[in-house]
């Protein structure tokens, strides 16, 4: 697939909470960027506020959020709830780490896209944000 955006793709990755892991944020913050795409890492303790309108300042295509604290439930319906509020709903939420297959179904069903389980191959990660990329944010 070529890219018709005619630009990186940009992505944000972000650690949100008390979570103080980032290796592997860190990891797909450069495997992205090995794929061509302009990734901002926010670092860690960020809050939900903090992501999205870091997201919004950076003119984002996508979040992608690195979770192991199990808040996941907490945090990922918080931003989403953000990004409406903000008129960022043209922008993919998605991410990764530790979060039980019944609650990655609860969190599609209210718009959180791919989230990804530790060992997903970096090509898959890629791929998916590319395409997700190219078929909402030719604009």
């Amino acid at each position: 697939m070529s890219n018709t955006l005619n630009r990186p793709i940009r992505v944000l990755v972000a650690k949100v909470g008390l979570d103080g892991h980032d290796r592997g944020a860190k990891v797909i913050a450069t495997s992205l960027r090995d794929a061509g795409m302009e990734v901002i890492y926010t670092g860690l303790r960020q809050t939900p506020e903090m992501v999205v309108n870091a997201a919004l300042q950076e003119d984002v295509d996508a979040i992608g959020i690195s979770i192991l604290s199990g808040a996941h439930m907490t945090v990922f319906p918080k931003i989403i709830e953000i990004m409406k509020q903000k008129g960022l709903e043209n922008v993919l939420l998605t991410g990764g780490g530790i979060i039980p297959d019944d609650d990655i179904v609860k969190l599609k069903d209210i718009g959180v896209g791919e989230l990804f389980a530790p060992g997903t191959t970096m090509v898959s990660i890629v791929d998916y944000i590319r395409n997700w990329a190219f078929e909402h944010r030719n604009f």
